[in-house]
């Protein structure tokens, strides 16, 4: 069980953790796949911790900036997506695009209507094709950003439904579905516009920390050291 959502926490807080799993003798990981620091017993997962993006954890989870960070986010949903290139926290390009994919009415996207209902008639046409398109240029804009910048990090929030048409286009993404260097986004998107891009980086950059119960226990005291605002599920 989880306590509570994820909670923004400060540095001083967060080696205040580290020091605490120390002297309890308890188990530390780091999950490279989700960027996150692990704290466990013998059982289960005490703590779990999003690190800043643009910061990496020693053996013994403590942190070092990252020199030269080359990040490229893209959030995508059905019909809007944006993305944004950032080099050492400063955004130096940033695109929102937008498809006619959504069906007038029943509110549903074009790609979950072909499955099952085909692509007979002219409007679905005309959806399907805007649903091409739309991911081709986000794809053309993502390689563009592969070719002029060393990207370090990948960042992407894309429904499961929506990834073997941005990962099957006719213009390919830059990295694959099982890249080293792609992490997903571990924060709720909604509407993905340039609001919701500066949101987002800004979350990344910041440490998260979720507890589960057991891990309450044993940590909620530390957890109230800090002055932390807990995260909820915004509507962007």
């Amino acid at each position: 069980m989880i306590s509570g959502n994820p909670k923004l926490i400060s540095l001083e807080t967060y080696q205040s953790i580290l020091e605490l799993s120390d002297r309890q003798g308890l188990e530390a990981s780091y999950e490279k796949a989700k960027h996150q620091w692990i704290i466990s017993d013998s059982e289960s997962w005490l703590v779990r911790v999003s690190l800043p993006w643009n910061m990496s954890p020693n053996e013994a989870g403590i942190l070092s900036e990252t020199d030269d960070f080359h990040l490229a986010l893209v959030m995508i949903r059905a019909g809007i997506a944006v993305t944004g290139y950032f080099h050492n926290g400063e955004m130096l390009d940033h695109k929102v695009f937008r498809a006619y994919m959504v069906r007038q009415k029943q509110g549903k996207s074009q790609i979950k209507y072909l499955k099952t209902k085909g692509k007979s008639r002219a409007g679905s046409r005309l959806r399907l094709g805007e649903s091409e398109q739309f991911f081709e240029e986000i794809n053309q804009r993502l390689q563009q950003y592969e070719e002029n910048y060393a990207i370090t990090t990948w960042g992407i929030s894309c429904g499961k439904t929506l990834w073997p048409y941005f990962f099957g286009s006719e213009t390919p993404t830059p990295f694959s579905k099982n890249a080293e260097n792609m992490i997903s986004i571990p924060f709720h998107v909604q509407h993905p516009d340039f609001e919701t891009l500066q949101a987002i980086h800004k979350k990344l950059n910041g440490i998260h920390l979720t507890l589960s119960e057991k891990g309450q226990e044993v940590f909620g005291q530390t957890d109230k050291l800090d002055v932390g605002k807990t995260e909820d599920d915004d509507n962007w």
